[in-house]
């Protein structure tokens, strides 16, 4: 997990003359953005331009799609979504029909405004038209049009007695920057071929389409690589454990190493058209030189220290001190050796077979958090660095980057890696994805680098989503809000190199698909927003309505997410005379608090809170809950008097 650093919306509508309302661009005020919001168009990622017109869209019970061969992709996905929910007869006609419910259209003359992915979706009342440049336009048209129909037409099964309509609407759309990724680390925690598959459905319904597997690290190594069969008879397996990561017992000889699994080539050319199929890139990383214990428990003699046979797949328990920050002191040597050649044939090896296996142009290389403390301790890295007269780790790990960057090249890809790979002095045909700030992407820039744009700040989804004490416990917050500000092209960058954003979830602390959905929604439609649409478009005052919206949708996907949202935050000060003054604000407008202090679960008849609360002398808990007029939204939460006094300090 990367630890250095703790750490839209539905059209605004303008009236006109005539049968026409005509979306503007965000208001000066949240009182005319709120009232130009309309729910029945809710569109994540925000479009472009929008018209709406008067009159809806009815479904027939018999749907034509006419689509040609080079669009069946899409006609597949649009057929299975309609039939699934609607229960309607679906069909596609490859020929030119006039009474076609559904038209898909490739342009004969390139649309040079929407480019390879954007679209032009209209809605009248008597048929649905999308055109694209692209097959991947077509794409990103039916998952906006999809939205526009009612929320059950996201279930998985039939829905009855539902009147299928979409409002008339002219749409215009096309993508800010090119790269719309979202980072999905199988390594702590494997998932299966089905559970990414799940991830890969949910992300493209708001236009992402690169999917960052992190298929290695300390905790497992997740690819078949043929020739090393102990990458995966060994590599790919730890003890179960359960409970806060980082903090586990580490494992007795007699605990099973049964927890875990990997993909086979075959799983992975099953994934990677599964995506493609999606216009979905996948991304595989293989992470060095550090985060590879899972590789130096399978191969012992790819470390510089002595006694690495003894070392074993981490299951959680602590094998780092970032007591003195980054990069960590390793208590285990979990880094590849630099100066010794088999590690660079092995990774040869396993470059080659990666390069064949995934289509994607780049290969990520990890090359964050590599610990340097066995490193100073290697003859071989002192008698390396005397050699090509290294001055220090940073261009020991430099050397090793290089000679990997080579490496990855040769087989006819381009190398992605950490923003730490800057620190070595990586040439610049290595590109960079930033995650510790926005500030390495914009000096990576100024170097000439490609940069993806990935910070902390904003895109870490493993991050806490409320208060630490209602949330799994890691490193940092980040809520929804904040992650709604990030910006892919931030000022001072230089535009040009900037090749798009990502979003990134570690798994140390997420155990299932469940857990894992629910750190991602509703932050990764913040992402999608801030990487799709245009950045005057963007309103947190119009983007959140729409988010609740996609509540309803989720809902009906069965898709879990993060209510985390509408909890209250607590601030704590003391008074004069050493008491605790407790103020609750919320992060969106609109909601109303009630607490209480008796133990009791509270509810709207409760008191409501409308100033800061002094806790009565011997009172122990504040329980809350948020309500949107008479529906709670909030989750009742329970915080301990004791833990509001820490935080008041002395």
């Amino acid at each position: 997990m990367r630890k250095i650093f703790p750490f839209m919306f539905c059209a605004l509508l303008a009236t006109q003359a005539g049968a026409q309302e005509i979306s503007t661009v965000t208001t000066n005020t949240t009182t005319e953005a709120m009232m130009a919001y309309q729910p029945e168009i809710a569109i994540i990622p925000e479009p472009v331009s929008l018209i709406k017109n008067n009159g809806h869209f009815i479904l027939p019970e018999n749907i034509t799609i006419q689509a040609g061969p080079a669009m069946k992709a899409v006609s597949d996905h649009l057929q299975e979504k309609l039939s699934a929910a609607t229960g309607y007869f679906v069909s596609t006609n490859n020929s030119a029909d006039s009474k076609a419910t559904i038209v898909l259209i490739l342009n004969n003359k390139v649309n040079p405004q929407i480019g390879n992915e954007g679209y032009q979706l209209s809605v009248t009342p008597a048929q649905i038209v999308i055109k694209a440049n692209k097959a991947a336009g077509l794409f990103y048209g039916v998952q906006t049009l999809l939205q526009l129909f009612p929320k059950e037409i996201e279930s998985a099964e039939v829905m009855k007695g539902i009147e299928w309509k979409a409002p008339s609407v002219e749409i215009t759309d096309y993508p800010r920057v090119g790269w719309r990724g979202l980072m999905f680390d199988v390594a702590r925690h494997f998932f299966t071929k089905d559970e990414v598959k799940q991830y890969i459905d949910a992300m493209v319904r708001y236009k992402y389409n690169v999917l960052h597997l992190h298929l290695t690290d300390d905790e497992g190594w997740r690819i078949e690589i043929k020739g090393l069969p102990k990458l995966t008879e060994v590599g790919a397996w730890s003890v179960k454990k359960v409970g806060t990561f980082g903090d586990f017992t580490p494992p007795t000889a007699d605990e099973p190493r049964t927890y875990g699994g990997f993909y086979t080539q075959d799983d992975l050319k099953e994934i990677i058209a599964y995506a493609q199929e999606r216009f979905v890139n996948i991304l595989p990383e293989i992470d060095v030189p550090g985060h590879s214990l899972a590789a130096i428990a399978a191969y012992p003699e790819l470390s510089c220290t002595p006694g690495a046979e003894k070392y074993q797949v981490r299951s959680g328990e602590k094998i780092m001190d970032w007591s003195r920050g980054a990069p960590p002191t390793a208590l285990v040597d979990n880094t590849l050796c630099p100066a010794n050649e088999k590690v660079y044939e092995f990774l040869d090896t396993i470059i080659s077979q990666v390069a064949a296996l995934f289509p994607f142009e780049y290969i990520h290389m990890g090359g964050d958090e590599a610990p340097r403390n066995f490193w100073t301790k290697s003859p071989a890295v002192l008698a390396l660095m005397k050699r090509e007269g290294l001055k220090n780790m940073d261009q020991v790990q430099g050397y090793f980057e290089k000679r990997i960057l080579k490496m990855v090249e040769a087989k006819g890809k381009k190398f992605i890696g950490w923003d730490e790979i800057l620190d070595g002095g990586i040439p610049s045909n290595a590109a960079i994805m930033s995650w510790r700030g926005v500030k390495y992407g914009v000096e990576a820039t100024h170097k000439k680098h490609e940069v993806v744009m990935s910070p902390t700040t904003y895109a870490y989804l493993d991050y806490m989503q409320s208060d630490v004490m209602f949330e799994p416990r890691v490193y940092a917050s980040l809520r929804l809000s904040k992650s709604y500000e990030f910006d892919p092209i931030p000022a001072g960058v230089d535009a040009k190199y900037i090749k798009g954003g990502q979003a990134n979830l570690w798994a140390e602390q997420i155990y299932n698909i469940r857990q894992a959905e629910y750190m991602t929604w509703p932050r990764a439609m913040a992402i999608a927003e801030s990487v799709w649409s245009p950045k005057e478009k963007k309103n947190w005052d119009t983007f959140f309505p729409k988010v609740e919206q996609h509540f309803k949708r989720l809902d009906m996907s069965e898709t879990k997410y993060a209510p985390s949202v509408y909890d209250p935050i607590f601030n704590v000060t003391r008074t004069a005379d050493k008491q605790i003054l407790i103020d609750l604000t919320t992060e969106v407008k609109g909601l109303d608090i009630y607490y209480s202090f008796d133990n009791s679960y509270p509810d709207r008849f409760y008191p409501k809170y409308t100033e800061k609360l002094l806790p009565p002398k011997d009172a122990t808990q504040l329980r809350v809950i948020t309500y949107k007029g008479k529906e709670p939204v909030g989750r009742m939460l329970t915080m301990p008097i004791e833990e509001l006094k820490k935080r008041a300090g002395k």
